[in-house]
Formats: C-alpha cells, sequence, structure tokens
C-alpha cells in the first residue's frame, strides 16, 4: 500500500541515506545546499496529517515548509503553532483570486474578459487586499516569509495573477516556489493526483523541467533514489497519506474521479 504513514517512513529514510541535506524553502532560497532536499506540504484539508508529518519529521531530525489555507478544513492556530514549535517552516496557501472572484459582481462578464485573457484591476485589487489582510492573520500567531498558491482545478483563475499587479517581497515575501525556483535545476516531485506523475493531468500543479522522471509510486522513488539530482523539492498533500483504511479508501476513490475529470480537461 502507498500514501501510508510507513511508506512516508521509508522515503525520509532513503533519502536521509544518501546524504541528503533537508531545508526549509525559506532557507534554500537565501542560502541553498549543494545537495538539498525542500520538503513542501500543502495543507489542503485534514489539518491533523500533516501534524503528523511533522512530528515524524522532527524524529529525524529535519525541516520541511508547511503552506496553510485560510478556510476552516486547512486553518487552526494550534495545530500552526505546534508545527512551528517543532522547527518548521509556516507559509500561506493563498487563493484570493478564486475567493475574491466569488463576491465580485460581474460574473457573467468576467467569464468574457477570462477569455480574452485579460483581467480587470477591480478583481485583481481585491484579491490583494484579501491575502494581505489573510497574511497579518498568519503574521499575528507565527512568523511568514514564504508563500505558495493553491490551485483549485475547478476554478478558472490562476491564483498568481495577483502578482501581475503587486509585488509580495513589498510585503517581505521571499519567495513563491512557482515564481522564485529554478526548476531546470530543481527537480520537482509532487503528489498531486495520489500519484508521483500526476502532473500530466495536473491542471496548476506543474512545472517546466528537464528532468524525466515517471514515478508512479513512492516505492519506485525509493528504488531509484540515486538517480535523483542534487536538488529536490517534494510537494505533499498531507491529507492524502494516513494508515487509517477507510479514510485511505475513500481518498483513493475520490482521487480516482478527480483524475478523470482533470484529465478531461487537460
Amino acid at each position: 500500500m502507498d500514501f501510508t504513514l510507513p511508506s512516508y517512513h521509508d522515503l525520509l529514510s532513503a533519502l536521509l541515506s544518501k546524504g541528503f541535506f533537508f531545508q526549509t524553502f525559506s532557507e534554500f532560497l537565501t542560502n541553498p545546499k549543494e545537495k538539498v532536499i525542500i520538503l513542501r506540504h500543502d495543507v489542503d484539508a485534514r489539518k491533523l496529517n500533516s501534524l503528523r508529518f511533522a512530528k515524524i519529521q522532527s524524529e529525524y531530525g529535519i525541516k520541511g515548509s508547511y503552506y496553510f489555507r485560510v478556510v476552516p478544513q486547512s486553518w487552526d492556530e494550534h495545530i500552526i503553532r505546534e508545527i512551528h514549535a517543532l522547527g518548521h517552516e509556516i507559509g500561506y496557501h493563498y487563493e484570493t483570486m478564486d475567493t475574491a472572484s466569488k463576491n465580485f459582481k460581474l460574473q457573467h462578464s468576467l467569464i468574457n474578459i477570462q477569455n480574452s485573457n485579460s483581467l480587470p484591476d477591480s478583481l485583481i485589487d481585491s484579491a490583494y487586499i484579501e491575502f494581505c489582510t489573510n497574511l497579518e492573520r498568519f503574521r499575528k500567531i507565527v512568523p511568514v516569509k514564504t508563500i505558495c498558491m493553491h490551485g483549485s482545478p475547478r476554478s478558472k483563475y490562476d491564483n498568481r495573477d495577483i502578482w501581475k499587479k503587486y509585488d509580495y517581497r513589498k510585503l517581505g515575501i521571499i519567495g513563491e516556489p512557482y515564481r522564485d525556483i529554478d526548476f531546470s535545476k530543481v527537480a520537482y516531485l509532487t503528489d498531486t493526483g495520489r500519484r508521483w506523475n500526476g502532473d500530466k493531468v495536473s491542471i496548476r500543479d506543474r512545472v517546466k523541467s528537464p528532468f524525466n522522471f515517471n514515478f508512479r509510486t513512492t516505492r519506485d522513488i525509493i528504488r531509484s533514489v540515486d538517480e535523483l539530482p542534487d536538488q529536490v523539492m517534494f510537494t505533499f498533500h498531507p491529507q492524502r497519506w494516513t494508515d487509517n483504511m477507510l479514510r485511505w479508501s475513500q481518498e483513493l476513490t475520490a482521487q480516482n474521479l478527480k483524475n478523470q475529470l482533470k484529465r478531461w480537461m487537460v
């Protein structure tokens, strides 16, 4: 069985055995190691799963970056503080182009504008204001230096479009993975689609990369750990990783249905 905590333990052990150093995303941006793994976690739902991941990493003496959404299924001040107290990085998993658009009045005209590859300033402004408000909520709890967009495949908006007009560095943000990592040098592996080659049908979580890995399972990565380049970012969605058989089966079924939908959309 894949996407269980034992398979996660095995992956970390394999990476450590090959001499990889582990850095948070902000550490990598300011002082990148030559042989390094960046563990990124998108906390979309089931926030307790992310806390379990953070505790496992702490047992191994390694650190990761955890990106929380400002929605009930993700946001939890106690969990955010606890993960930060373990030495991990906390970041903002922003989606304000999506959320601001739901409150925007011109839904019908927006569809036409979106099709013409143009966005109204008023929508971007509204998304930016909401972004700043949420960022301050985070910073009242823990320091936040990096952000990462949340990409819903059902949304017609790309949350990164805020940065076509605004500059997150003016807010004290030093990086956004999709904008500040050179993926021609840093390999990118993500469990999107509940498989390690799901980027082929991903709407948002994909990058341009010269690395042609085709790992299907976590075991595939472990068997090929010697083939990994010196710098790799892993993206995990911890809600997919569980030893609870009922939730494991539910996640498998739901993700297979989502993958079929995404294949159609792609």
